[in-house]
């Protein structure tokens, strides 16, 4: 009788793009822990790092390639462009789905606590479908980082968004789990509000969240701000519920100011008032120009999801040939 049976077969996904500085510095460390793993009878030794190469610009991929050559933990799958963080960690867990028994997502700059793992496959052999990996403080973010990604998960929970507070994508998902999200069709994809609407039984697990190791970061404020509207727009449709609401509170004072100057009119006391008109028309034409575009961006994604184009293309894999013996 085979010693992995019972054990089950984890597949850790790691998006990478532009990584060659900290590949080299944060691969052995995800090997180790897979490693402690299956030795401490865990997880199965046929559980693999599977890394995603997001269309890198650098020798990524390359590296990806040697690591697979120098241990049979180490597989990857190369996107034939680069697609961005969401699709990318999308890639690897519909890869992994079929051939796995649960998936552990994880940025490959190692920031988030490795060892927290543990944890995670705990809850799962304790019945949990969908484990979370959730800061336990901000201390090591900047003040204005801090406050705006708090600030954005109380606009997303007030907007009717369904999303894990100070969760971002490190998370435990059971193949029964991404079987049931491979259903979800959406190309504007943000998974930290889309898993939950999935379901099942979940359980949190809290770490603390390190410096980066090597690198630099490769989300600027300008993609944090689109990750942030992506988020919003693509799970709730409540900023259209806002616009109608201002604009009927607009369009209830400016029948009021209808009202004033009929009757300032009759009364005789008009006078010129280019200055109030002026500050009328441009109020009137920003509120517009907001609602017009907060309109126009959901018609936008109503546009690429009527395309149904695919999310991902894989272009490379380093393990293709021996697929078919990871599971079984």
């Amino acid at each position: 009788m085979s010693e992995n049976i019972g054990k089950p077969i984890l597949w850790i996904v790691i998006p990478c793009y532009n990584e060659e500085e900290v590949l080299p510095v944060t691969a052995p460390l995800f090997l180790q822990r897979i490693k402690e793993m299956a030795s401490s009878g865990m997880i199965s030794d046929k559980s693999r790092i599977l890394f995603v190469n997001d269309g890198s610009k650098d020798r990524t991929w390359e590296l990806i390639e040697d690591l697979a050559k120098s241990d049979e933990h180490y597989i990857g799958i190369s996107q034939s462009r680069n697609r961005g963080h969401q699709n990318a960690v999308l890639a690897g867990l519909m890869e992994a789905k079929d051939v796995c028994d649960i998936t552990i997502s994880i940025d490959c700059d190692g920031q988030d606590d490795i060892t927290a793992m543990d944890k995670m496959v705990a809850a799962y052999l304790d019945g949990a479908e969908v484990v979370y990996g959730v800061r336990s403080s901000r201390d090591t973010d900047t003040f204005f980082k801090k406050f705006t990604a708090e600030s954005f998960y109380k606009i997303l929970n007030w907007m009717g968004a369904e999303v894990v507070y100070n969760h971002a994508d490190y998370r435990l998902l059971s193949s029964r789990v991404l079987n049931e999200f491979a259903d979800f069709h959406e190309v504007n994809i943000y998974l930290r509000g889309m898993v939950p609407l999935v379901g099942f039984r979940s359980a949190t697990v809290y770490y603390e969240r390190h410096e980066r190791i090597a690198g630099s970061s490769h989300y600027p404020l300008t993609k944090m701000l689109h990750l942030a509207f992506d988020g919003i727009t693509s799970l709730s449709i409540k900023p259209i519920s806002i616009i109608t609401g201002i604009g009927s509170i607009v369009s209830f004072i400016g029948f009021i100011g209808i009202i004033w100057a009929i009757v300032v009119a009759l009364s005789g006391d008009g006078f010129p008032g280019w200055a109030s008109t002026v500050c009328m028309i441009l109020f009137l034409g920003g509120i517009q120009l907001i609602s017009i575009g907060v309109i126009g961006t959901y018609i936008g994604k109503i546009y690429m999801e009527s395309k149904h184009r695919p999310r991902y293309i894989i272009s490379e894999k380093t393990w293709e040939p021996y697929e078919r013996h990871y599971k079984g």
